[in-house]
């Protein structure tokens, strides 16, 4: 752990450094193509009028570089970042090809320069994660220990992106580690607070979008609350619906007859018609977000961003261009919850719009937490922590119940993997081998001769059952182990006499009566046994374990939570299986 914390903190140097780059390249982009001056500050299209030829036709010219990009360049650099992150842990050993770390953000920042309503995170995600990819790949590593080398520059890209620490250690657990442990939580931690101190060096440390107004004193009432549900259930309805059409689209773009590479410019052009109609839509959109979450929005931009952005977001996404969710969905949940607040009690300025920001993340990303917390570190609106997780919570709920995959998971599955992203303790874990060891084992002397009489005493082995294991003994304790099909086959194949320590093969690793039932699994697995004996601390053999004993945990752990009893009205509970009862 240690070792690879070490190595994450110039990762998560490099990560700040990425997201600089990448920031400094989609303004550069968004200034040449649409207002015809060399600058490298953020800035979005629509703050003047533009030909209606430029806002047409710019999407429609990034789209087709990216397409060209991907075909010959690296396929890798097409969708939104974290689904391919996400594929290069789980099939790819958390390798990332180097081009990938120079294609993405110039893919990205061409496809947002020229208009795509898309964010940076995805990029730099990417981006970030194959700096610590490559990191790794020069390092004599476990692939282990390379995945979180890779998360933790995705998620030091993520922290000085939007310079949201907390946030980016929540997205890297929810979303990409699929575990939580020390060996990989303590090194995304230091590297996301390395790249949050440089970011305060590059793009400082104050809030991206904050509020005007401290949110510490307010008075939040049980009816704030119950409208924060609301704002919650119909921020999980806009995310299920925006989900819905991302893979509607994209499925739309499959059916196509012709190569993939012409679908980002044909997602421009959907992108060019609906700047026609919002020309605010277009681009990453921090300044919109911002009038959003300060309440300084107009009515026409509320709705033009709550239908055109959504529309447009799900639609071009669909067609396989490069582009991040995160910040088009604030903008979204923003518009959402500001048109809310125009019938809702007034708070603040903008804190409904806060409220529908952490709902939509909660519902597109199945991320509760990283929505509440992303909320509050943009805004630094600490007082309104109650009414966001309220809000993103009812939003989760609500997709998960009408969703059988997210946004970034259904992406997953389409290329033939299984991701879950329920975490529990593994049943495995909780039990001992004292537990559910058979007790009393057959034990064989090591200088006992293997004859018709030993079979005799061993008695018929019971139809469908796993042909038995026996420890073999010495004067010195256990010497091995032998089974029944080789005593058998033994006595079958020659008129030798031989005695049992002759035929015997070496124990694996010792089984100890604490040992839980996952170290067994594990010594299986390594070993490829089916059955152990168990010792004590003397080496004595105590009892022999076999791998249906290992089912008791999953039944114990099935009874758990499919078996429904009343307690405390019922004179006698209903028998059920509890820890010492045994399997097999």
């Amino acid at each position: 752990m240690l070792l690879i914390t070490a190595w994450a903190l110039p990762v998560g140097g490099a990560g700040a450094v990425a997201a600089l780059v990448l920031l400094r390249l989609i303004g550069l982009v968004t200034h040449l193509v649409f207002y015809q001056r060399w600058d490298t500050s953020l800035a979005a299209p629509g703050q003047v009028h533009h030909p209606w030829w430029l806002v047409l036709g710019a999407p429609v010219a990034g789209g087709l570089v990216v397409g060209l990009m991907a075909r010959y360049g690296s396929e890798k650099i097409r969708g939104h970042g974290m689904p391919e992150a996400i594929e290069a842990i789980l099939t790819g050993g958390s390798r990332v090809a180097p081009k990938v770390a120079v294609l993405k953000p110039v893919s990205a920042a061409i496809s947002i320069g020229t208009g795509g309503p898309f964010g940076a995170e995805g990029p730099i995600i990417m981006t970030g994660g194959a700096i610590g990819s490559m990191l790794a790949q020069l390092l004599h590593l476990t692939a282990d220990e390379r995945k979180t080398l890779l998360v933790s520059g995705a998620a030091a890209g993520m922290a000085a992106t939007f310079n949201s620490p907390l946030a980016a250690v929540l997205l890297a657990v929810e979303l990409l580690l699929f575990e939580w442990r020390p060996r990989s939580f303590v090194p995304v931690a230091a590297s996301v607070a390395v790249a949050t101190v440089c970011r305060g060096f590059l793009l400082g440390t104050g809030p991206v979008f904050p509020v005007p107004v401290p949110v510490t004193g307010l008075h939040l009432t049980a009816g704030t609350e119950a409208l924060a549900v609301v704002t919650g259930l119909t921020g999980g309805a806009l995310a299920v619906a925006a989900t819905w059409l991302v893979y509607r689209a994209e499925d739309g773009f499959a059916k196509l007859p012709f190569h993939w590479m012409w679908w980002p410019a044909i997602g421009g052009a959907v992108i060019g018609l609906g700047g026609l109609v919002e020309p605010r839509a277009l681009g990453v959109g921090y300044d919109v977000i911002d009038q959003l979450l300060t309440g300084r929005a107009t009515v026409s931009l509320i709705i033009g961003i709550l239908v055109v952005k959504t529309l447009i977001w799900s639609l071009s996404l669909g067609s396989g261009t490069s582009g991040g969710v995160l910040a088009p969905v604030f903008m979204i949940g923003g518009a959402l919850g500001a048109w809310e607040g125009m019938l809702f009690p007034d708070i603040v300025p903008g804190f409904w719009a806060m409220c529908g920001l952490a709902a939509v993340v909660g519902g597109v990303m199945r991320s509760p937490l990283t929505g509440v917390v992303f909320t509050l570190e943009l805004t630094h609106a600490w007082g309104a922590l109650l009414p966001l997780l309220v809000s993103s919570t009812a939003a989760y709920a609500l997709s998960a119940l009408i969703l059988k995959r997210s946004v970034l998971t259904e992406k997953i599955a389409r290329r033939g993997l299984h991701l879950t992203r329920e975490y529990s303790t593994d049943p495995l874990e909780t039990f001992f081998v004292r537990e559910v060891m058979h007790p009393t084992p057959v034990v064989l002397a090591r200088d006992e001769r293997v004859d018709e009489k030993l079979l005799v005493r061993l008695g018929p082995r019971p139809a469908g059952q796993r042909k038995p294991l026996y420890p073999v003994v010495g004067d010195e304790g256990l010497v091995g182990i032998v089974s029944d099909r080789d005593l058998r086959e033994h006595i079958t194949a020659t008129s030798e006499f031989r005695v049992v320590g002759e035929i015997a093969r070496p124990a694996p690793a010792p089984v100890r009566p604490h040992d839980t039932l996952r170290q067994v699994a594990y010594l299986f697995a390594e070993y490829g046994e089916s059955s152990a004996p168990v010792l004590d601390e003397g080496c004595r053999v105590v009892g022999i374990i076999t791998l249906p004993d290992l089912l008791h945990a999953r039944l114990h752990d099935l009874t758990e939570e499919h078996h429904r009893q009343r307690i405390l009205l019922t004179p006698s509970p209903e028998p059920r299986p509890v820890r010492s009862a045994q399997v097999g």
